[in-house]
């Protein structure tokens, strides 16, 4: 196996003082101070199993480029796996949400695979890792890396971006698999308290929410003029008379371009003038596209003249998750059996995934021009989504689960609803479609959460904090 070494340039921290608070700019200054004076001489290595698809890797592109500018030793590697591992990890994540996933269960054969995979990953790893070092392994995928990579002497945190509040037989199974790979550790990382599994020592667990960079080419401030232009690029939206472009700025400030195109399935692009409802995420099962065309099909587009964007990343282009396009061809199959007049108005979009940057924007200009944005997850570690759309003063309809509850106050940054209650999602939406005056106010109070709980800044306050319980003391040149 070979690991892929990302190549992450560098991004100055300070480029967030503009948006926080003076406490908060404090905050940070501290913290990179204390950042020298325990990680010199250190690496900090940083390993997940994709370097683009879903949140954990839009995380990372950002949080190792400020570690980097911050002056850390931040190196970010990507673990490669088998078809019969992803199908497995993926089997892993399901279970951790509470879902069966393909039902096949995980047996003695799993935990070869598993387990070998992450031996040879490690194996190569660990001819880098030096003992002074720290390295942060992300997600279940990773898990058969930790006992190999503590014989190294460096300190290993594991860091889980799933769970659910209340276990059943598929937790516990999930668990009983990860426990003993996992358990070693000296640290673990998670969203929220209620995901710490029982039978992990707690002293050694860590709450550290997940953050978005405002800068990023999925954040930063977008004009009217170039949504629409990056839309229309994008094949996504019909032409328009605004004075933009499709461009965007890249994270080493250099300019991009939106130049390929969505593939879509629809009976019609949007127009400009058209209300939108719209959910971006992978195509996942417990993401419940479903649900939400359900709820449109019966008990929105009756009522209203809005249009309905599912959108997601090319499922071809993810490599750890086997089942995205299969979950595509099924929300394909529900729009072409809606009534004709629903179908109309279903877009379904597949985002290109070439130039992870482009991406980003067009996600980002999908977000700017909703009228409500959707996250109808069954269930969510954290569903970063939720704290983009509230960061750009969206209104956002969401399921009361997980990670999602810490972002929105019912009532006042969003509108929480039951997973599985399509008529009270649908209701949701209706009323702040019919309600724009309340729709901008939550969408106001929305950004000022995000910019108090959900940055980055926060997030690398947190890690350093963990760094210092862990080493103590700087560590020599």
């Amino acid at each position: 196996m070979s690991l892929e070494q990302v190549p992450v340039g560098s991004l100055m921290p300070d480029r967030f003082k503009s948006i926080l608070t003076e406490r908060q700019s404090e905050e940070l200054d501290r913290a990179i101070e204390r950042s020298h004076q325990l990680l010199g001489g250190r690496v900090v290595w940083t390993v997940n199993s994709t370097s683009r698809g879903g949140g954990v890797a839009e995380m990372l592109w950002s949080l190792v480029a400020y570690a980097r500018g911050a002056g850390v030793n931040a190196r970010w590697t990507v673990i490669e796996g088998s078809e019969d591992f992803f199908r497995t990890t993926k089997r892993i994540h399901n279970m951790l949400h509470g879902s069966e996933g393909d039902g096949l269960g995980l047996g003695a054969e799993d935990e070869s695979v598993y387990l070998g995979v992450g031996a040879e990953n490690a194996r190569e790893l660990g001819r880098l890792v030096r003992p002074t070092d720290v390295v942060l392994l992300h997600d279940p995928q990773t898990g058969g890396l930790v006992a190999p990579l503590r014989e190294t002497g460096a300190k290993v945190i594991w860091r889980c971006h799933v769970g659910v509040d209340t276990a059943n037989d598929n937790v516990r199974a999930a668990w009983r698999f990860l426990l003993p790979h996992i358990r070693d550790a000296d640290a673990y990382v998670f969203s929220r308290d209620s995901f710490i599994w029982d039978d992990l020592d707690r002293s050694r667990a860590v709450i550290i929410p997940p953050s978005i960079d405002a800068f990023s080419a999925k954040n930063q401030d977008l004009s009217p003029a170039h949504t629409a232009a990056i839309l229309h690029a994008a094949g996504i939206q019909n032409g328009t008379t605004a004075p933009g472009s499709p461009t965007f700025v890249r994270h080493d400030g250099t300019p991009g371009r939106v130049d390929r195109r969505a593939e879509l399935h629809e009976s019609r692009m949007l127009e400009s003038t058209d209300r939108v409802v719209v959910q971006i995420s992978r195509w996942d099962r417990l993401k419940d596209h479903a649900g939400v065309l359900d709820a449109f099909r019966e008990g929105i587009a009756p009522v209203s003249d809005a249009h309905l964007v599912l959108a997601g990343p090319s499922a071809a282009a993810v490599s750890d998750d086997p089942e995205g396009l299969a979950v595509l061809e099924e929300i394909t199959a529900r729009r072409e059996a809606c009534p004709e007049p629903v179908r109309d108005r279903v877009h379904l979009a597949s985002l290109p995934m070439e130039d992870a940057e482009e991406n980003a924007a067009i996600v980002n200009a999908l977000q700017r021009r909703a009228d409500v944005i959707a996250q109808k997850s069954l269930a969510e570690g954290f569903g970063l989504t939720v704290s983009e759309a509230m960061w750009k003063g969206r209104p956002v309809v969401a399921s009361d689960v997980g990670g999602i509850r810490d972002q929105i106050f019912e009532g006042e940054t969003g509108v929480l609803v039951e997973p599985a209650d399509l008529e009270g999602f649908a209701e949701a939406v209706r009323g702040l479609l019919d309600d724009p005056e309340r729709a901008e106010r939550l969408g106001h109070a929305a950004r000022e959460q995000v910019r108090s709980a959900f940055l980055g800044p926060r997030h690398l306050t947190q890690y350093v904090e963990l760094f210092g319980a862990l080493l103590g003391t700087p560590a020599a040149a």
